[in-house]
C-alpha cells in the first residue's frame, strides 16, 4: 500500500520505534472523518477534558490576544505564573496524582517529576465509568489547581492514533490503561480552544481558525499533542501570512521543541529569510538592529546577501551588539564564541583586523588563535583550493568560508620590507560583477597597507577618450591621511589564456603584464588605466574572452615605494 508522506503515523521515528507499529496499520491523512467527530456511533472511547481555572490575570491576557505582540506577552505571562504555581508543597497531593498536566510548553517538563511519557496530560479512570466519585481525587495535580469545567466527548482511537504518537502509544502500550474506555485530559482554561480545534483537525484536516495568535495557540497544542500533520497545516498558515519583525522573531523563539520540529521548519526558514531580507543594509537600520535579539541577529549575520562595506566592518558590528547586550564578560566570551563566531566569515578579514581580533579581551584567548589560524590557511591557499573549500562550505551553516557581496572587494596581499617596500596585491572579480559594471559602474577594493599607508584599487567601465566607445578600465588610489606624499612604481597585470606556439593546442594561464607607471601619491588621489586591455567592452566581456578563467577575472597589481614618505 502507498504510504501517504503528510501521514502523521509515520511521523514517530523520534519518539517511536519503528519495529514496534503494526505492519497492516495505514494513514489516510487527506481522508475527512468530521462527521463523526463527537459522535457516539463511530466512536469506541470517551474522552473527558478537565479544564483548570487560569488566573484572572491570565484570562485577561488571553481575552486581549488580537495580535502577535499579545500573544508573545500572554504565552511570558503564562510560563512566569506556572513557574510560580509549581513552586508548592505537594506533600499534601495523593502521590499517585503528582501530574503536572497543565504546562503549556514542552520545554517547561524539567519541573515534572513524572516524565513518563504517556503520563504526559493525561489522567486513567477506573473502568466503572464512575466519574463523578473520582473527582475528588482528579482534581489534583502538580499545582494542586482547580477544575472549573468538565467536557466530555466521544472519540475513535484508530483516528486519534494514526494522527498522534501521544494517543498511539496510549491506546497500545499493552497495559492496562490502554483497555480503558475513558480517558482523561487536564489542560488549562486558556488551551480549551487550542485543544478542541486540534481534536477537529485529527478528524476533519482543517481549522476554523484564522488569526496569527489563534494558529499559534494550535500550533503548541500540536506539538504538545505530537500531532505533526496540524503542526505543519499552522505552519503553512502562518507563512502565507503577512511577516513583520515582531512576528519574524517570534517564530524562532518559538519552545526548543517546536523549533526542533521538522514540520515547523519552513515557518523558521521564512522568518530567518524575512529578517535577513529587511535587514540587509545593517546601516540603515542600525538602531532597530541592535535592539534585536539573538536569534534576529544571528539570522542576518547568516545571509551571504549582506550589504556591507567589508566582514570587517561585520565583525565590528557584532562587537559593537554583543557589548551592548551582554555587559558581563563571561556571558559576551560565551554567546560570541558558541553562537555569533560561526556567522563571521573570518578568512575574508583583512590581517590588520585579524591582529586586532587576536588582542580582543571580548574573545576567548583560545577560540580568537583557532578563528585566525582557520583564516589565515585559506589566505595562504591558491585560488582553486579556495574556491574547493569554498563550494564545500556552502551547505555548511557556518559558511565561514563563502565570500558575501562586499561593497568592498577583498583581496589578497603579499608584502615585503626588504629591499624595499613592496606589496603585491590579487583582486578577483566574477564575470557577472564586471558586467554589471556596464555602462559606467565601478567597483572597489578592500584598503590594503603599504608604508603605513592606505591605498585601493577601483575597476571602471568609462568611455576611451579616443575611440568613444566603452572599455574596462583599472585604478590605483591612496586614501586621505594627512599631507604625506609618496612616490610609487606600479604594475597592472591580469591572468590571460596565451596560445603556445610550438604547441597550438595547449594554453597557459599565466599574468601578463597590461601596464606600468610611476606617480607620486597625495591623499585621495588616484591614478591608473582608462582601457586597460586596449578592446572595446563587447569584447572584453564576450564568452571567448581570453581574460576571464572559469568566469573569473585575476588582476595583479605590484607597487613599490620609491623613497621614504615625505611631509609637505
Amino acid at each position: 500500500m502507498m504510504r501517504d508522506s503528510n501521514s502523521d503515523l509515520f511521523d514517530l521515528r523520534t519518539v517511536v520505534d519503528a519495529a514496534d507499529l503494526p505492519r497492516s496499520v495505514s494513514s489516510s491523512s487527506d481522508a475527512n472523518f468530521g462527521f463523526a467527530f463527537n459522535v457516539s456511533n463511530f466512536s469506541d472511547r470517551q474522552l473527558r477534558i478537565e479544564i483548570m481555572g487560569d488566573s484572572p490575570d491570565a484570562r485577561l491576557d488571553s481575552d486581549a490576544c488580537t495580535s502577535i505582540a499579545d500573544w508573545a506577552r500572554h504565552r511570558k505571562r503564562r510560563r512566569e505564573d506556572i513557574k510560580k504555581e509549581n513552586v508548592v508543597d505537594l506533600s499534601g497531593c495523593p502521590e499517585e496524582q503528582i501530574l503536572n498536566c497543565n504546562q503549556p510548553d514542552m520545554d517547561e517538563l524539567d519541573g515534572c517529576e513524572n516524565q513518563d511519557e504517556e503520563a504526559v496530560a493525561m489522567i486513567e479512570e477506573s473502568p466503572s465509568g464512575d466519574e463523578e466519585a473520582n473527582s475528588n481525587e482528579s482534581d489534583w495535580s502538580m499545582d494542586c489547581s482547580t477544575v472549573v469545567r468538565v467536557k466530555t466527548l466521544h472519540i475513535s482511537s484508530p483516528i486519534l492514533a494514526a494522527k498522534s504518537p501521544f494517543f498511539y502509544k496510549l491506546f497500545s502500550n499493552g497495559m492496562r490503561e490502554s483497555e480503558q474506555r475513558h480517558v482523561t485530559l487536564r489542560i488549562s482554561a486558556s488551551e480549551e480552544a487550542a485543544l478542541m480545534e486540534l481534536l477537529n483537525f485529527m478528524y476533519s484536516n482543517t481549522l476554523l481558525t484564522t488569526s496569527a495568535p489563534d494558529l499559534l495557540d494550535v500550533l503548541m497544542a500540536a506539538d504538545k499533542f505530537e500531532v505533526a500533520s496540524c503542526m505543519r497545516y499552522c505552519s503553512r498558515l502562518l507563512r502565507n501570512m503577512p511577516m513583520t519583525p515582531e512576528s519574524a522573531l517570534l517564530y524562532l523563539e518559538l519552545p526548543s521543541s517546536v523549533l526542533m520540529a521538522e514540520a515547523v521548519q519552513p515557518l523558521t526558514d521564512a522568518a530567518k529569510q524575512y529578517l535577513a531580507a529587511r535587514y540587509r543594509d545593517i546601516t540603515k537600520f542600525q538602531e532597530e538592529v541592535m535592539a534585536l535579539p539573538l536569534a534576529g541577529i544571528e539570522a542576518i549575520l547568516a545571509s551571504d546577501d549582506l550589504q556591507i562595506a567589508s566582514e570587517d566592518a561585520v565583525y565590528d558590528f557584532v562587537l559593537k551588539w554583543a557589548r551592548a547586550q551582554y555587559t558581563k564578560l563571561e556571558e559576551r566570551r560565551e554567546v560570541l564564541g558558541a553562537r555569533l563566531a560561526r556567522f563571521i566569515r573570518f578568512p575574508y578579514m583583512t590581517c590588520r583586523k585579524l591582529k586586532k581580533v587576536l588582542t580582543c579581551n571580548d574573545f576567548d584567548p583560545e577560540v580568537a588563535s583557532k578563528l585566525v589560524l582557520e583564516a589565515l590557511f585559506f589566505k595562504a591557499e591558491v585560488p582553486h583550493r579556495q574556491r574547493a573549500l569554498a563550494l564545500e562550505d556552502t551547505a555548511s551553516s557556518n559558511r565561514h568560508f563563502v565570500e558575501r557581496a562586499y561593497k568592498y572587494r577583498p583581496v589578497k596581499v603579499v608584502e615585503f620590507e626588504l629591499p624595499r617596500q613592496q606589496c603585491v596585491v590579487y583582486l578577483d572579480l566574477k564575470r557577472e560583477e564586471c558586467a554589471n559594471l556596464y555602462p559606467s559602474g565601478r567597483v572597489y577594493s578592500q584598503a590594503f597597507h603599504l608604508g603605513g599607508q592606505g591605498f585601493f584599487l577601483s575597476a571602471h567601465c568609462n568611455m576611451d577618450q579616443q575611440s568613444s566607445f566603452h572599455c574596462f578600465g583599472l585604478f590605483l588610489g591612496m586614501q586621505e591621511k594627512g599631507s604625506v606624499t609618496f612616490a610609487v612604481d606600479y604594475e597592472f597585470a591580469a591572468r590571460t589564456k596565451v596560445q603556445q606556439p610550438q604547441q597550438p593546442n595547449q594554453q597557459t594561464e599565466e599574468f601578463v603584464s597590461k601596464y606600468k607607471g610611476n606617480y607620486t601619491f597625495t591623499g585621495g588621489k588616484a591614478v591608473g588605466y582608462r582601457n586597460l586591455f586596449a578592446l572595446p567592452w563587447a569584447s572584453f566581456i564576450a564568452d571567448d574572452s581570453p581574460f576571464f578563467i572559469n568566469g573569473v577575472l585575476h588582476l595583479r597589481a605590484e607597487l613599490t615605494i620609491k623613497h621614504r614618505p615625505l611631509s609637505d
